[in-house]
Parts: C-alpha cells; sequence; structure tokens
C-alpha cells in the first residue's frame, strides 16, 4: 500500500512538471525578448528634429476610483504617469447620476504630466458606447439621447465623440470623430485563462508588461471598419488603455481601505508601459487640453506600442502638390493627386503601406521607404518588428493615422 501511494504522488509529481515545463520555457523566451529589446533601443536611429511639431506621448481611456469598478487611487495614477514620462493622461471617468466624475477627476498638470478629464457615455442606442473628451456634467442624462443626437452635441460644444469598443457598436453611419482601434482591456479578455494563469506564475514576477504584450494580435476587424470610414471621410484612430488598476488578490484588510499581502495585476505603473498615443502637436503652441484636443481631432498622432522599443521619433509624411504632410486628417491633409509618401523608422523595421485597408506597399528591414503617389485615397502605415519574432511579425509596432490625398 505505502508503495503504491508513493507511485501515484511519484506520477502526480511528474505531471506537475511537465505541466510547468512550457512555462518555465516561456519564461526563458520572454527573458530573451527583453534583452533583444534593450539592444534595439540602444540602436535606435536618433530621429531627425522636426522643426514644425513637437512629439508628445501619453494614454487614452483610464479610471479612477470614480469610476466604481475601479480601485486606482490619484495619487497611484500620478505617480505612475510621472515615472513612465508620460506627457498627459486622459482620463474617461464613468458617468454618475449625481456628480460629474469629469470635473471631480485629474484635470491640469501634475508633475510633468497634463490630466485631462473625460467622460465614457451611452447613448439611447444599444450598443454605442463613447469617450466624451473633454467630459461634461450631463454624461449621466445622454444615456436617454440617440447616437446621431449625442455626436451633434459633442461638436457643438467643441468635444470629441470617441468610439470605445467598437466590437459593440451599431451606429456606424454616426459622424463620431475617432476609433479605439486597439484596446488592452479587449485584448486581455481574449487571452486563454489556463496559460494567462502559469505565465502570470512564472514570468510576471520578472516581465509583466512583456509577458502581457506576447498575447497582443492585430485587430484585424476594427482595422477594416476603419479603413473602410476613412476610405469615405476624416477619423482619426487610437489606442485605449482602459486602465482601471483592479485587478488581483489581497489577504486582510479593512474598511479603510487598507490590505494585506495585496497582488496587483494591472497597476497603472504597468498599463501605462504597453500602447501609447503619441501627438503631434505644432512647436509654437504649448500642449494644453485644447491643443492636444485639436491634434488628436485631426489625427496628428499615432499608436506605439512602446513596451517593445520606443517608437518616439517615427514619422510618415508627404509632399502633396505645395504642402509637406505629416500624419492627420483635415484640410492641411489635403494635396493633389500627385506625391511623394515618405515613412521613417528609428529602428529597422517592416513597412506595410494600405490605401483604403489595401496593402500597396511592403518592405522589409528598412528604416525608411518612399513611393509616389498618383491616386486619391486614405494611405496609412503600419510598422512591424519582425526580429523579435511571434507575435510581433503580426501585431504592429507602430500603427499611423492615415494621410489623406483628394
Amino acid at each position: 500500500m505505502k508503495n503504491l501511494l508513493k507511485r501515484i504522488l511519484l506520477i502526480i509529481l511528474a505531471v506537475l512538471i511537465a505541466v510547468q515545463a512550457p512555462f518555465i520555457y516561456r519564461r526563458y523566451k520572454i527573458g530573451q525578448l527583453a534583452k533583444k529589446i534593450e539592444e534595439l533601443n540602444q540602436s535606435r536611429t536618433p530621429p531627425a528634429p522636426d522643426q514644425r511639431f513637437k512629439e508628445y506621448k501619453g494614454i487614452i481611456h483610464a479610471h479612477t476610483h470614480l469610476g466604481g469598478h475601479s480601485t486606482g487611487s490619484f495619487e497611484e495614477m500620478i505617480a505612475a504617469a510621472n515615472a513612465n514620462d508620460l506627457d498627459f493622461v486622459i482620463l474617461t471617468e464613468h458617468w454618475s447620476d449625481t456628480i460629474d466624475t469629469s470635473a471631480m477627476t485629474l484635470n491640469g498638470i501634475y508633475g510633468q504630466t497634463l490630466f485631462i478629464g473625460g467622460s465614457e457615455i451611452d447613448t439611447a442606442d444599444a450598443g454605442d458606447r463613447f469617450l466624451m473628451i473633454p467630459g461634461s456634467g450631463d454624461a449621466a442624462s445622454l444615456r436617454k439621447v440617440p447616437t446621431a443626437a449625442v455626436i451633434d452635441k459633442l461638436h457643438a460644444e467643441n468635444r470629441l465623440a470617441f468610439v470605445t469598443y467598437p466590437e459593440k457598436l451599431n451606429s456606424w453611419n454616426a459622424q463620431f470623430d475617432g476609433i479605439e482601434v486597439f484596446s488592452l482591456h479587449t485584448n486581455a479578455k481574449k487571452m486563454n485563462p489556463f496559460t494567462a494563469i502559469f505565465d502570470a506564475i512564472w514570468s510576471f514576477p520578472a516581465y509583466p508588461e512583456l509577458m502581457l504584450a506576447t498575447y497582443f494580435k492585430r485587430p484585424e476587424e476594427n482595422l477594416r471598419k476603419f479603413d473602410e470610414i476613412a476610405a469615405k471621410r476624416e477619423i482619426s484612430l487610437f489606442a485605449g488603455t482602459d486602465a482601471h488598476s483592479n485587478i488581483g488578490v489581497h489577504l486582510f484588510g479593512d474598511d479603510a481601505g487598507n490590505k494585506g499581502l495585496k497582488i496587483k495585476i494591472d497597476p497603472y505603473a504597468t498599463i501605462f508601459r504597453l500602447a501609447r498615443q503619441h501627438v503631434l502637436i505644432e512647436r509654437d503652441k504649448p500642449l494644453t487640453k485644447e491643443s492636444l484636443v485639436e491634434a488628436l481631432k485631426a489625427g496628428r498622432s499615432y499608436i506605439g506600442l512602446d513596451v517593445i522599443g520606443d517608437t518616439s521619433g517615427f514619422s510618415f509624411e508627404c509632399v502633396c502638390g505645395d504642402d509637406l504632410v505629416r500624419l492627420g486628417s483635415g484640410p492641411s491633409a489635403t494635396g493633389s493627386q500627385k506625391g511623394l509618401l515618405r515613412g521613417t523608422s528609428p529602428s529597422r523595421s517592416r513597412f506595410v503601406l494600405l490605401k483604403d485597408g489595401q496593402t500597396v506597399l511592403e518592405r522589409s528591414d528598412a528604416l525608411e521607404f518612399t513611393l509616389p503617389v498618383t491616386e486619391t485615397g486614405a494611405y496609412r502605415l503600419e510598422v512591424y518588428l519582425d526580429q523579435l519574432g511571434p507575435p510581433f511579425d503580426k501585431m504592429p509596432w507602430i500603427i499611423s493615422n492615415p494621410i489623406y490625398v483628394r
């Protein structure tokens, strides 16, 4: 009987070791990936100074305790934003029937970071949800108003209407300003819970950001819908963090909020290192709420997966007629039907140029490309770091906003 029990225990131990072996190996591979990224950042080509625009980086779509299902404090968010050298954070607090959460959240400059209070809103049309930037005290009441009327109201007040959770949107013909094509929160919900748990045990303590990034997938359907709309009218894309700082466990605690043996998987400091929005603002303008909203509306921004390499200095421009266009939509981005598109990357990359959603150029292991443009359309650029291996040979490092040639 003792021998049988011993054999059973040995078998169980062998099974446990066998189950863990792939995740131990993944821990090793993620460590190798971290070394590659460090080498990549050290060898990056410094960008040429841009005399017209200054680049700012930050995040869009974040919540604090005001939202009702977040436990993040103002102090935690400020510390995380400053530690990550973020220039701006656009908060999008959930609405409340009793208080103006957009006014009560962080607004203004704290340390080196500009905080803007926005609102996450629903409309009377089921499934439609938007980020209202800046926010407003009437955010709660908008859930009783049809989407088209909500957007008209926001535009009359010089506010942005950005689609969040596009997979649930029904009003695709509405005149919203932008689409959250990549969401960290939505991507995380698609993670395999079995592999994620064991990855968290072995890899998360040493490489929290990279472990999460290895689960990233190109947002195929969101980009398809974006390109479909961009072929018809000017619109912006962006990445959202949907940061809540509310996933974790703790033992012991009290009603004052004190917690013992606390483990948090999604602290702001970690989430803010993953995907960022890089925004271009004219050098003669300071970074303010107004200049940031203006640049986002005009599409003078791009998504940077900074967790796998510093994207600062990326450039996508067009010599269109007599104009030199650097990213973005709006009247300043239109030009003649003849011009020259040019893209540059701070690291050797694979460029994929799309026109109205269709690939028209692909160039590998390059720092730049040029392409004469003779057809009208919305030209958008994706940049990949194939040298890092899967999944980053399929998940873009950079996703630009379009340049519209009309």
